[in-house]
């Protein structure tokens, strides 16, 4: 799945992995975020931090019937104030995909994975 442009020149793919990839450094700015997990978490409940070049095991890209949806799979700092995080990481995410690709999106879903002391 990805999303498709047609245009004078000719036809633009952008691929899932590349639009996981772009959330995923867009979400590892964000202030309070350590970084993207895993979908799955490890044995124990433990979320696996993603390197980079991971970032789209984190990143579930999907097209339904109200347009495109993403769930974002993330480890956050102790001591931050989760709701301000999650919100703040949602409406980021959402600009900068809306404005990078053109294309909206209809709902960033974000899921923390785990809480871990920063330092």
């Amino acid at each position: 799945m990805s999303i498709e442009r047609v245009t004078s020149y000719g036809n633009i793919n952008i691929s899932q992995e590349a639009i996981a990839t772009l959330a995923g450094g867009v979400v590892s700015e964000c202030y309070g975020v350590v970084g993207m997990a895993s979908q799955k978490l490890v044995k124990d409940g433990w979320a696996e931090l993603l390197k980079k070049e991971n970032y789209s095991r984190g990143v579930v890209v999907r097209k339904t019937d109200k347009g495109m949806e993403l769930d974002l799979y993330i480890v956050i700092g102790f001591g931050v104030k989760v709701s301000e995080v999650v919100s703040e990481v949602q409406k980021k995410v959402k600009y900068v995909l809306e404005k990078t690709l053109e294309q909206d999106f209809a709902a960033v879903n974000v899921y923390v994975q785990g809480v871990r002391v920063i330092g």
